[in-house]
């Protein structure tokens, strides 16, 4: 993993300065600690900060072809490189790196834009050509790297985090109020947006071309349900079984490096089948790393204790203090670049920091599990929901809500009032947005703290409208439980929880995180498996513990869903945390004016004087407060934070009038 930037310019060869770049790179180093270079020439200058994982020695990039005429800056892994080399050094391709990275470049030399169908991997690169003065910079299928981009002043600036691109002073940064509407609609911006004026992110699956001072943007692939309501032609066990070799193989791959793996393991279903499958089939003497909270309700330590010491692993925990969870909640603003409307990506940052700490650079992850399989509550929200919705008055039918939330229908007064909250939109079972509309009203009520400015601002959009005009063509064809996944593995999945929730909170702390059922042909047989099989009655992945029957204890294979979350309020209110004190206050809200001072300091009052909240109130005080953060750390006092220009390890100079090799040069050059 690493961390890539750079500038290209549209129409003239404008001076590019090492300083600019250097700067960029500076605001990356995190991603990247090991080493860092930069290619620059009168055209483009692109540069990448390395955390070495494979070919520790001789991989150092930009890494250029046989000719020197394509420059590639790379970050992330591609898995199948092994393969994938093998086929390009029997076409006579020429290698002087053990690297992906030049796979990758030879492989695009051969195939151009197409090479990206061949790539089983995480990544955003860029490549650029000295001859035809164009770039091609692509991303992987479902959005497990990042990368930014935006035009200034006839020049095309990209960056695997927005700060690298700010970095830069004449690009103005201003907040994008639609985008914040998205945010909290949606929980994130929708696929192409960012929470920042004129800053762009390259959707997932997509790649970018720009020559002759055009930008175009193409998907290459998307999540597909191909027949969803087709009788399969093979039995419960076949699909298992197949399911099986590809997650095995998922990881065999995956555990490809020239570096130690290891494993975070919750005690969850998903992370504890890969830590049984890693354990029991490529590495006995492996390194786990897990979370434990303060408070009881989100704690998993009994179950990770279980698989401890069902699998004899040699196992590491944070301890996440409610009190610490709130300290560190503006160090993930600066690193995820967008508001929260959760806690939960906090604990993620402190446990990256435990897994750097014991000298890892790379775990596999449980994420996609449920996306993949059918976990989440929501799928099966949604099939109670569309079977009411067949008989809408019924008294019975909505029962099931019960089973499915036992919790939160303790109180008998409360069931009218909650059976009418589910019962949205239960007259529009052919909604596109049928299964998260309830989710989204919901989320769209924290809206109300919105200052009247930003109200006005987009007072004549409509989110819903802009996401429906982005759905695929074949989407209406599906049935709910496949809309309601593609819904939550576009938007929730791709913009925040590989995002927010996965590599800018483990790239933080230099840790690449590999997530073995996000490997696109698990995603795309799946995807073509019927949904009446993913979840039976209301028996959530079932086709994934038939996969674990053999290898996880009773306990963990049939434990009841456990969300991962953390604490909001005591996190949050109960330590009188200064710079909370600092963004809540009426001064800052008014002098940020995002939002109304009164309601906010009403919200303030009325969970200080609590002893629980609600969901809407909890979302609401973090995402008023990460909003705040955000404007602070980027908007008012962003170049306060920043460093000096990076010292760069490898330089290829190659800007007029000098275009020889004396400029390339292996030891460190100062700019600053």
């Amino acid at each position: 993993m690493c961390g890539i930037a750079g500038i290209i310019n549209l129409k003239d060869p404008i001076p590019i300065s090492t300083h600019s770049i250097g700067m960029m790179a500076s605001c990356l180093r995190h991603r990247g600690p090991n080493e860092a270079g930069i290619y620059i020439d009168d055209w483009a200058g692109i540069a990448q900060t390395r955390l070495s994982i494979i070919d520790l020695f001789e991989g150092t990039q930009p890494i250029h072809n046989e000719n020197k005429t394509l420059w590639i800056v790379f970050n992330g892994e591609v898995y199948n490189y092994i393969e994938l080399r093998r086929n390009l050094v029997g076409a006579g391709h020429k290698f002087y790196t053990l690297s992906d990275t030049e796979v990758i470049l030879h492989l695009y030399e051969d195939e151009k834009e197409n090479c990206l169908n061949k790539l089983n991997g995480q990544f955003a690169f860029a490549i650029w050509s000295s001859v035809t003065k164009e770039i091609f910079i692509g991303r992987d299928r479902v959005g497990k790297k990042p990368l930014f981009y935006t035009t200034h002043d006839d020049q095309f600036f990209f960056a695997s985090e927005i700060k690298a691109i700010f970095s830069n002073s004449k690009i103005d940064r201003a907040m994008d109020f639609i985008s914040l509407n998205q945010i909290f609609t949606f929980w994130t911006t929708l696929p192409g947006r960012t929470i920042f004026k004129d800053v762009k992110e390259l959707p997932a699956g997509s790649y970018i071309k720009l020559k002759d001072n055009k930008i175009t943007i193409t998907k290459y692939w998307d999540f597909s349900f191909s027949n969803p309501n087709k009788d399969s032609n093979y039995t419960i066990d076949d699909i298992a079984w197949f399911s099986k070799e590809l997650l095995l193989d998922a990881i065999k791959i995956r555990l490809r490096a020239d570096v130690p793996v290891g494993c975070y393991l919750s005690g969850g279903l998903d992370s504890s089948g890969i830590t049984a499958l890693v354990n029991k089939n490529f590495n006995n003497e492996l390194r786990t790393f897990g979370i434990r909270f303060e408070e009881e309700a989100y704690d998993e330590g009994i179950y990770q204790k279980e698989m401890v010491s069902n699998l004899n692993v040699n196992h590491c925990e944070i301890y996440a203090s409610n009190k610490k969870i709130g300290e560190l909640l503006p160090d993930v603003i600066w690193h995820s670049e967008i508001p929260l409307l959760r806690l939960s990506p906090v604990p993620l940052f402190m446990l990256s920091k435990l897994v750097n700490q014991n000298g890892f650079r790379v775990v596999l992850t449980g994420e996609g599990a449920d996306e993949v399989f059918g976990g989440y509550n929501i799928f099966k929200e949604t099939l109670i929901r569309a079977f009411w919705a067949k008989f809408p008055n019924s008294n019975v039918r909505p029962l099931l809500l019960e089973r499915l939330y036992p919790y939160i229908f303790k109180d008998p007064k409360s069931r009218a009032n909650l059976k009418s909250f589910f019962k949205l939109g239960i007259d529009k079972p052919d909604d596109p947005f049928f299964s998260h509309i309830v989710r989204w009203q919901n989320t769209s009520r924290i809206k109300r703290f919105f200052s009247e400015d930003i109200s006005d601002e987009y007072q004549n959009y409509d989110p819903y409208q802009d996401l429906k005009e982005n759905l695929p063509q074949e989407f209406p064809k599906w049935d709910a439980l496949s809309k309601a996944q593609y819904l939550e593995m576009k938007i929730f999945m791709s913009n925040y929880l590989l995002s927010s929730q996965g590599d800018r909170v483990a790239m933080a702390h230099s840790l690449e995180i590999r997530m073995p059922y996000l490997d696109y042909r698990l995603i795309e047989f799946m995807g073509k498996v019927p949904s009446y099989l993913k979840i039976r009655g209301l028996n959530e992945k079932f086709i994934l513990k038939k996969v674990f029957k053999d290898i996880l204890p009773q306990n963990i294979l049939q434990r009841p869903k456990h969300p991962y979350r953390a604490p909001i309020r005591n996190s949050l209110l109960k330590y009188k945390l200064k710079y909370v004190e600092e963004y809540l206050s009426e001064e800052k809200i008014k002098k940020y004016n995002l939002f109304n001072p009164s309601m906010v300091t009403k919200l303030k009052d009325k969970l200080t004087q609590l002893n629980d909240a609600s969901e809407f109130d909890s979302m609401a005080l973090v995402g008023i407060l990460s909003s705040q953060i955000l404007n602070n750390i980027f908007i008012e006092n962003f170049h306060s934070k920043l460093i000096k220009p990076i010292t760069f390890d490898v330089i290829f100079d190659r800007r007029s009038p000098v275009e020889t090799e004396s400029n390339y040069q292996l030891n460190q050059i100062k700019f600053h």
